[in-house]
Order: C-alpha cells, then sequence, then structure tokens
C-alpha cells in the first residue's frame, strides 16, 4: 500500500507540473508582450510618429520638408516675377505696335525687355547708317539674343521645381523601405507578429512616402502652370520684337524716301 500511494503521489506530483508549465510558459509570453506594447508610442500623430522614427526616416523626412518650402518659396517668387513681366509686356506690346517710329517708342518705353528690344533697334541702325544693305538682318539677330537672353531669366529657379517633382516620390520610397525594414528587424528581436507591435513601426516609414507625395504634387503642378505662364510670356516677347522689326522697316523706308526727295527738291530751288 506505501508503494502504490508513493507512485500515485508521484504521478499527481508530475501531472500538477505539466499542467502548471504551459500556465507560466502563458505569463511569460503575456508579460513579455506588456513589456514591449509599454516602449510602443501611445500616439500615433504624424508628429510622434516623426519623433519615434529611426534615423534615416527622420532625415529624409526632414529633407522632403524642405524641398516643399522651396518649392512654395519659388512658387511664390516666380508666380509674382511672371504676373507682373507679363503685365508689362502687353502694356509695352501696345505701345511698340502704336508708335511711328522708333524714336518716339524709345520714348514711350522706359525699362524692361521691349525697351532693351526697341534701344537695341536703334543701336543697330544707328550702327548701319552708312550700310543700309543687310541691317534688317543684323536687327534681328540683336532682338533674338535679347529674347534668348529674357526667356532664360523667365526660366531660372523652375528647374529647382522639376528635380523635386521628379525625386521628392523617390526619395518617400526609399525613407519607406528603410523603415519597414528596420520594423521587421524590429519583429524578429521581439519574436512576435502581434498587429499592435507591427503596425507604428510600418506606419512611421509610410510617413516617409506622404511627405513625398506632400513635396511632390505641388511642386509638378507649379511647375506646369510656370511653364503655360512662360510660353505666353515669350510669346508676348515675339510679338514685341516682331513690332519693333516692322517700326525699323518703316523708318527706313522713310529714309529712303527722304533721299529720293532730296535731289528734286534740289533741282526746284
Amino acid at each position: 500500500m506505501r508503494k502504490v500511494s508513493a507512485c500515485a503521489l508521484t504521478a499527481a506530483l508530475l501531472a500538477m507540473a505539466a499542467t502548471a508549465t504551459p500556465a507560466i510558459g502563458q505569463d511569460q509570453s503575456a508579460e513579455r508582450l506588456r513589456a514591449i506594447a509599454a516602449t510602443l508610442p501611445s500616439d500615433l500623430s504624424p508628429w510622434s510618429m516623426f519623433l519615434s522614427a529611426n534615423q534615416m526616416v527622420e532625415a529624409v523626412i526632414i529633407g522632403l520638408a524642405l524641398a516643399s518650402v522651396i518649392t512654395w518659396t519659388v512658387g511664390l517668387a516666380k508666380a509674382m516675377e511672371l504676373l507682373a513681366l507679363g503685365r508689362r509686356l502687353r502694356q509695352a506690346l501696345a505701345t511698340v505696335d502704336s508708335a511711328r517710329s522708333l524714336a518716339e517708342a524709345a520714348c514711350a518705353l522706359s525699362g524692361g525687355p521691349a525697351n532693351a528690344l526697341v534701344e537695341a533697334a536703334a543701336r543697330e541702325t544707328a550702327l548701319s547708317a552708312g550700310s543700309p544693305e543687310g541691317i534688317k538682318e543684323r536687327v534681328a539677330s540683336r532682338l533674338e539674343r535679347i529674347e534668348a537672353g529674357v526667356g532664360r531669366k523667365m526660366t531660372r529657379g523652375t528647374g529647382v521645381l522639376a528635380t523635386i517633382g521628379a525625386t521628392a516620390l523617390f526619395i518617400g520610397l526609399f525613407g519607406t523601405v528603410w523603415g519597414i525594414m528596420d520594423s521587421f528587424i524590429g519583429i524578429s528581436k521581439a519574436q512576435t507578429t502581434n498587429l499592435a507591435v507591427v503596425a507604428p513601426g510600418i506606419a512611421e516609414a509610410l510617413l516617409a512616402t506622404a511627405i513625398g507625395l506632400v513635396a511632390a504634387i505641388p511642386a509638378v503642378v507649379i511647375y506646369n502652370v510656370f511653364a503655360r505662364r512662360t510660353a505666353h510670356c515669350r510669346a508676348l516677347l515675339g510679338d514685341t520684337a516682331a513690332a519693333v522689326m516692322r517700326l525699323v522697316s518703316r523708318d527706313l523706308d522713310h529714309d529712303l524716301d527722304r533721299d529720293a526727295a532730296l535731289p528734286t527738291l534740289r533741282a526746284a530751288e
């Protein structure tokens, strides 16, 4: 009986140990999850995700934020510049088109690309006073170079917008890929696939792509708007150059008529 009782007691103890082991393991797993959850951010706002992201993702987000600031700064500056230039070119075109001579147009204009066109035409006309042959070609060459210079000035700064619009999204994707890799490393260290553990790191990584879109979309839209506005200003400048060429041709015809009338006047005297 003592042997039977001892065997029964041993079996009971083993059964109790077997049933206690899973409970202890579950308690340890629950404690580990609670410890991991304590380290996770409780606030998942964009600012909180930025602060809790790794250094590479933070660097990408800061760079994209600076790119967005540059986009809006260049956009506002170029918008005011092109609006003012278009207004001046429209007024100058009306002035040159209504003038009867280069001298009259030069007196009516004050500064701006149109004034530069008129001055260049008047200068070339004065230099070519003794050789009227080919004067229109020389004046057209001067006007063409002025148009090219004004066109380069109009597009100054828009290259930054094109660069930001083309690369911001890819930079944001790079930050996202880096952040997801870091999240997977954290998952493997935590040895758990609980969604509460996985979600914050992935959300922080996707924040970089969101900021990339915020930087890229306005840059592309503003660049396209400026491209159309620049083309409109170039068309106005070309019309002004054509009006200046008409004034040059008119002055040359007047000079020819005057030279042809001089012998007749002298004979009459």
